[in-house]
């Protein structure tokens, strides 16, 4: 019998225009951990972690941010997902129409945009 390849996990990189910021963002307001940086100080690459998930931060020059084009919108599976609505409801990362909401898909949600346009959504099925 012939191995089949696995997909074991995705690393999606969220385009930003500095990554300090980003990880300050990350780090102190959604609460994930820097896994690494490619410079201590002014790093242009970064991961971030929180329980299983793992995101990449990258610097883009500032002229592509001068063009209006769509950014990443990045789904993630949440547990627990009424304490973490609550958690970040209470860091003010919230837009003024953030709502935990059912979907007419059978998930139940929550969205925003961070500081660099790039989607967060949490959710779990019901």
């Amino acid at each position: 019998m012939q191995t089949k390849g696995y997909l074991h996990q995705i690393h999606p990189v969220l385009p930003v225009w500095d990554v300090v910021d980003a990880l300050d963002f990350y780090v102190n307001r959604l609460h994930f951990k820097i896994a690494f940086a490619d410079d201590s100080k002014k790093p242009k690459y970064a991961g971030i972690l929180r329980d299983d998930v793992e995101i990449h931060l990258q610097w883009h020059p500032a002229e592509e941010w001068e063009i209006e084009i769509d950014r990443p919108m990045l789904r993630i599976v949440t547990e627990h997902i009424e304490a973490l609505y609550e958690e970040y409801s209470e860091m003010g990362v919230f837009h003024a129409h953030t709502l935990l909401r059912e979907t007419a898909w059978g998930t139940k949600e929550f969205g925003f945009y961070d500081p660099f346009k790039n989607g967060l959504t949490f959710y779990r099925d019901i």
